[in-house]
């Protein structure tokens, strides 16, 4: 045998031999297996919050896993995805994006409960992808023809934020005080001037009293008392902004002295307030916040037309509704809710290909997690979109039936629902494009033989 051939025959058995590039305790899985995982996570997250769709969504109780076993009762599907731990690679992607949106998980894993489907035919996973861009880029252009822009008419528009305000607010705890809420919060956004930075409305919680007496103050609100013996009420006022502390003796003394200065020259001091609290107040004033007395003449002032002590502010979260309206005020445009856009897309999406369960499966959740008949009410408004009945046929879930999602004002902003869109999308692509998952090894804990 020549050197030749044997050198052949070494690297052919070289070739044979199965090689394990990854350490000890790292974990891989391929192809088939690996997108089966991805689809079988991506199908659970969806499960497991798809009950708290729609303004009859049922809530979730959430007990903390640590000694005082908080328990928190929600129905935002962002918090219940924040609160739990997954293991699943597929499962991570969607709880991550649901971070960032709080509604695309479940047209997300509808997608990909679709896409599990086809695989099994044994179509290949970038004809589906293909398949699905163009699907998206349909559905975006309809739901784009679909929207309404009343910015240049004040009324209309302020109707439109009140109409998204209590759309968003269906699902939540203050359902049955959301006209009061709606008003709360379209007032607060509306005060923003277009601005959008939701850091200048501050809420505050406080026991006591009920969810109708919650108000908006015109001013700013600091959760804490003003010094003894000093000014309660000033006009036409400069504000130094200080994060640090009044007394910097190394000596504490039992009174506060610093506190009896400014009372004696008629000076009002807060103290002890949150650095989250100082930022805002330096935003709503225009002044700088110092960490030093040294040189207060080269700081700059805010200033403030009057600062007064109100007692038993009561204010509630209104968190979702103000985040919506913020985007509402950036992007006007406004489509109707109901699963009126989803089952429009979905008309759209079909008249380009024979079938598509991904948008028609919203309405279909809305109706199950209502009580009724999802089968006949989804035929229906099947139906009314494809009479071309103006294309405003929605749920309404009080009466059971498929109602004028204009005239009942069931209205949801755009950019939103664009977000959605795009975010369900992407999110069942990155999943469907996996071949192949890698686990890495656990890192291993070493024992310590030195306690202190």
């Amino acid at each position: 045998m020549s050197a030749c051939s044997a050198f052949t025959v070494i690297m052919a058995s070289l070739s044979m031999a199965p090689i394990n590039i990854f350490k000890n305790g790292a974990d891989e899985e391929k192809a088939e297996t690996a997108r089966l995982s991805s689809f079988i996570g991506a199908i659970a997250i969806g499960d497991l919050v798809k009950s708290t769709l729609g303004p009859k969504g049922m809530d979730k109780i959430l007990l903390g896993g640590g000694k005082q076993g908080l328990v928190t009762v929600t129905n935002d599907g962002a918090t219940i995805l924040k609160s739990i731990g997954v293991d699943n690679p597929a499962a991570k992607v969607l709880v991550d994006m649901s971070k960032v949106q709080d509604d695309e998980v479940g047209d997300g894993t509808t997608s990909v409960t679709e896409a599990e489907l086809l695989i099994a035919k044994k179509i290949h996973p970038q004809t589906i992808i293909s398949g699905w861009r163009k699907a998206t880029q349909v559905a975006r252009d309809a739901l784009r023809e679909a929207a309404v822009d009343h910015s240049n008419d004040s009324a209309a528009f302020q109707e439109d934020l009140l109409n998204i305000a209590r759309t968003t607010l269906s699902s939540k705890l203050l359902t049955h005080h959301k006209a009061h809420f709606s008003q709360l919060a379209v007032d607060a956004v509306m005060r923003l001037k277009g601005s959008g930075n939701l850091e200048a409305i501050h809420i505050i919680k406080k026991l006591g009293g009920s969810l109708t007496d919650s108000y908006l103050d015109e001013g700013f609100l600091l959760d804490k008392k003003i010094g003894v013996n000093q000014p309660k009420r000033m006009e036409n006022v400069n504000i130094l902004i200080a994060n640090t502390g009044m007394d910097t003796d190394k000596i504490k003394l039992i009174y506060n002295y610093p506190e009896q200065l400014f009372a004696q020259a008629g000076v009002m001091a807060i103290e002890h307030a949150d650095f989250a609290g100082v930022e805002r107040l330096a935003l709503v004033t225009g002044g700088e916040i110092t960490s030093t007395f040294d040189h207060p003449e080269l700081v700059k002032l805010g200033h403030c037309k009057l600062i007064e002590e109100i007692l038993d502010e009561a204010e509630r979260s209104l968190h979702d509704a103000l985040c919506v309206l913020s985007q509402t005020i950036k992007e006007p445009r406004t489509v109707y809710g109901g699963g009126c856009s989803e089952m429009l897309m979905a008309r759209v999406v079909t008249d380009l290909a024979n079938r598509t369960a991904g948008k028609e499966a919203l309405p279909t959740i809305i109706a199950d997690n209502a009580g009724y008949d999802s089968a006949d009410l989804v035929a229906q408004l099947r139906a009314a979109h494809q009479d071309n009945k103006g294309g405003t046929w929605g749920l309404d879930m009080n009466e059971g039936t498929v109602g004028n999602m204009a005239e009942l004002g069931i209205t949801e902003s755009f950019q939103v629902k664009r977000q959605v869109l795009l975010s369900a999308s992407e999110a069942a692509e990155m999943i469907l494009r996996v071949d192949n998952i890698i686990k890495a090894a656990p890192r291993k804990r070493v024992p310590d033989h030195h306690p202190c």
